[in-house]
């Protein structure tokens, strides 16, 4: 008599290992979609080969190439117009962002580790922007400075009307670093900025309530760029740091 029992673990077993056939096709097929992409120095908005031509030149079935790019689409490498075809994406950094985004408020929720995630975030940004500070001090002008300090002193008049200005911070910085002309900087801040402010968002933390404490770190780093006190100006930028992990930690706990 046969075994049921084989015979219905073999049964199970097919699901499974189709499915890990296909994630291998899927990500074959994925591989050669960016490297078609590269070899063919295809920019942003390029029209991609189609759907038919994809399946004939790598030899796989239209199934398997519309899971790889929409795959890829995830990934913002391509960008699928339904009705129009495939074309390259923008390959920015939406999908870093709302991956780490995740991660921040997925760790948010353990209690054990409360401000562990959003405190390597704004870490791992504080590194970034002190290293800047070195290299950013000898390039900016006259005019760049005076630029930083008009921002700061619109902060100043929107704290003093209780307004918030947190995209006055955000322009602080990308202004801050714009005369290194590294076009990744700015991408970067932004997405540790745009985390969190969503993490903020969600949570319901509100705004740092001494606004004034804001403006005067933000001014201490425009007064010790216009020094030309590298020192004092990375020290300036870590007490600001200090300030947001301190407000971050206090909101966690549902103080302040």
């Amino acid at each position: 008599m046969p075994d049921r029992r084989a015979s219905d673990d073999s049964r199970n077993s097919l699901p499974l290992a189709r499915s890990t056939r296909e994630r291998r096709v899927s990500s074959q097929i994925q591989r050669e979609v960016t490297q078609l992409i590269l070899d063919r120095r295809l920019r942003a908005g390029a029209p991609l080969p189609t759907e038919t031509d994809l399946m004939e030149s790598l030899g796989v079935s239209r199934n398997s190439v519309r899971e790889a790019l929409k795959a890829l689409q995830a990934l913002d490498i391509v960008e699928i117009r339904h009705g129009y075809g495939t074309y390259v994406g923008q390959a920015s950094l939406t999908p870093f962002v709302d991956g780490l985004t995740f991660r921040t408020l997925a760790r948010q929720g353990d209690d054990t580790d409360e401000t562990g995630a959003l405190a390597e975030i704004l870490q791992v940004r504080e590194v970034l922007e002190e290293g800047l500070m070195r290299r950013v001090a000898g390039e900016l002008s006259d005019g760049e400075l005076a630029r930083l300090e008009r921002v700061v002193d619109r902060m100043e008049e929107a704290g003093l009307a209780g307004r918030p200005f947190p995209e006055l911070d955000r322009e602080f910085h990308e202004l801050l670093y714009a005369p290194l002309g590294n076009a990744l900087v700015p991408q970067l801040l932004g997405a540790f900025w745009t985390v969190f402010r969503r993490v903020s968002g969600v949570r319901g933390w509100t705004d740092d309530p001494a606004p004034a404490v804001t403006v005067r770190r933000h001014r201490d780093i425009v007064v010790a760029l216009r020094a030309h006190d590298v020192d004092a100006a990375q020290r300036a930028m870590a007490d600001h740091f200090r300030g947001i992990e301190a407000r971050a930690a206090q909101e966690s706990r549902g103080v302040g």
